[in-house]
């Protein structure tokens, strides 16, 4: 009977895809819902779009402008910004959800398949880094050859 065998590299090693902002609606923090085909058999598109568009509610719901986001940003002013000493702001709260919601989905659905994805918050709002674990980067391990 022949074995398989997985070979996971660390995260600096291996392979990166990435799922770019999407500015078509404006520059709020918003990341592009298209399936990147290096993630083709390697996780199921429902779990993908379920991610991508968590991601998305939530930085949305970090963004909203409601009466308490207003009325902290008055009490910033009175209290010249002393406030945010003592306080988590309401963006702040909604970056450690992403961040749970990250942990929580690593746990849960991509490290079983051998990805990982990073935080967006670690590269600056830019990119969702998704990290293939059993691939290494191309390039990495071959030497130049000089002639």
């Amino acid at each position: 009977m022949a074995q398989t065998q997985t070979t996971t590299l660390s995260q600096a090693n291996c392979r990166k895809v990435f799922v770019q902002r999407d500015f078509s609606e404006g520059g709020g923090v918003r990341f592009g819902t298209r399936f990147p085909a290096e993630l083709e058999g390697k996780i199921d598109r429902p779990l993908f779009d379920y991610t991508i568009n968590t991601l998305n509610s939530l930085y949305a719901e970090a963004e909203k402008g409601s009466c308490s986001t207003y009325c902290e940003g008055c009490m910033a002013c009175l209290t010249a910004y002393i406030i945010y000493f003592c306080a988590e702001t309401h963006y702040e709260k909604c970056l450690k959800k992403v961040s749970r919601f990250v942990h929580e989905q690593n746990e849960q659905v991509w490290t079983k398949r051998g990805l990982l994805l990073t935080d967006p918050t670690e590269r600056g709002l830019r990119v969702v880094e998704i990290s293939l674990l059993t691939e290494p980067e191309p390039g990495k391990g071959e030497q130049l050859q000089s002639a």
